[in-house]
């Protein structure tokens, strides 16, 4: 009985104050090297170059969709839908581990580190090794985030449009950002929840906190997560990264951090965690300072391209970034780095590097996924969009594209 007491730690989170250990196996994973990791892993990469408060990890992420979780399992128990214990204990430790398998700097280097893996699917594998080292204890909590468990609304709370891990980082986000359009009224959503037909529905009345969800969604994309000069500060991470793994794998000594080393010199795909079980180790072992730590040593590399990328960003000296309507066509691409590679003596293909085109979309509700379900008093269920009257839901579920051309600020007047 002592120890389950010790267990039962609090946190002072700045979001919502004191939360609690709800269960002594949260404790546990929350005390495991693989979750402690996330202390060390920025919520939101290199946003804290544009907005300086942005500096608050995957840990406290973690911790607060816990504490919504923990709210949203009272509010449906006090309304009748039934959670066992078990699925109360699953379903909390569903949504604490669903970011375990972030890699560095989050989303930046998803896709750079591993090949073909989403951080989802490391997720899953964290909790099957998890699960096996805590004897199955997990196993319920698998079940839910895999959405394989006999109740979906379940895993909905933990994986959906209107899930906890959403409502955490808008609301989290909006507050180390300080951009105040993010502010969602989550306490009240989570008062609001219904479940009917075993998926999520909310009450009617609370259909004007959804719709100011829906907008400070897409409100934070623009102005947080997709912020041109954030995305100039993160295709620059990812530009350094390809470079680097181009010259580990052509035999060119780098220096990094040995579990660095491991994914910088090899292709690291799903089949090579499912053939090597040291290479999930190798992962757990990653986190901003590795890849930090080598980019400020990289400044000072022979290798003009990797030192000037490494420079720019240590040094905060970023490529500038235009955004446009329409695609970049590859004659001015070509032009521009025609130029560079003259006032830099480099080849074309090193240019590339320095100017480069993408495309990025924002949609705030989609269509194609887990629609929200808005409850009627007289039992009627609508979808949002068709629920919604202040404003056009259908107009938002449509996704904004918009394409963006970075490149040094000298070459900025060729345009």
């Amino acid at each position: 009985m002592g120890i389950k007491y010790n267990k039962r730690k609090i946190f002072n989170d700045p979001v919502y104050g004191f939360i609690t250990v709800p269960y002594p196996i949260v404790f546990d994973i929350i005390e495991h090297p693989f979750f402690q990791r996330l202390r060390r892993i920025k919520q939101l990469g290199l946003t804290h170059l544009v907005y300086p408060g942005a500096l608050h990890t995957r840990f406290h992420h973690t911790l607060g969709a816990m504490h919504l979780m923990q709210l949203a399992i009272e509010e449906l128990r006090a309304k009748g839908y039934e959670i066992t214990e078990p699925e109360a204990e699953g379903v909390t430790l569903a949504i604490l581990m669903h970011d375990i398998g972030h890699g560095p700097f989050s989303h930046a280097l998803e896709h750079s580190l591993v090949s073909g893996v989403t951080h989802e699917d490391i997720s899953a594998l964290f909790m099957e090794r998890l699960n096996t080292e805590f004897n199955g204890k997990l196993d319920t909590a698998i079940a839910i985030f895999n959405n394989k468990y006999s109740k979906r609304f379940l895993h909905q709370l933990v994986s959906s449009q209107l899930d906890m891990d959403r409502l955490d980082y808008l609301k989290r986000d909006s507050f180390f950002t300080g951009v105040s359009e993010g502010i969602v009224g989550s306490d009240r959503i989570i008062k609001m929840l219904h479940v009917i037909d075993d998926e999520l529905a909310v009450e009617s009345k609370g259909i004007y906190s959804i719709e100011k969800f829906i907008v400070a969604r897409r409100i934070m994309y623009w102005q947080v997560y997709l912020h041109k000069t954030v995305l100039s500060a993160e295709n620059l991470l990812i530009r350094i990264l390809k470079r680097a793994k181009e010259l580990a794998e052509s035999g060119e000594e780098l220096f990094a951090t040995p579990a660095f080393n491991v994914f910088l010199k090899g292709k690291i795909t799903r089949s090579s965690f499912e053939q090597d079980p040291e290479i999930l180790n190798q992962f757990a072992e990653l986190d901003d300072f590795d890849v930090l730590t080598s980019v400020k040593v990289w400044k000072n590399h022979s290798d003009l391209v990797l030192s000037k990328l490494s420079s720019f960003l240590v040094d905060r000296k970023l490529l500038k970034i235009k955004m446009f309507d329409e695609a970049v066509s590859e004659r001015i691409l070509t032009d521009l780095r025609t130029k560079l590679a003259g006032n830099w003596n480099i080849s074309m293909e090193e240019a590339t590097y320095f100017v480069f085109t993408d495309t990025i979309a924002n949609s705030a509700y989609n269509l194609n996924h887990d629609r929200i379900n808005i409850l009627y008093k007289n039992g009627e269920v609508k979808d949002l969009t068709e629920a919604a009257d202040t404003l056009s839901l259908s107009v938002l579920s449509k996704p904004v594209e918009k394409h963006f051309l970075c490149l040094p600020s000298h070459l900025t007047n060729q345009l």
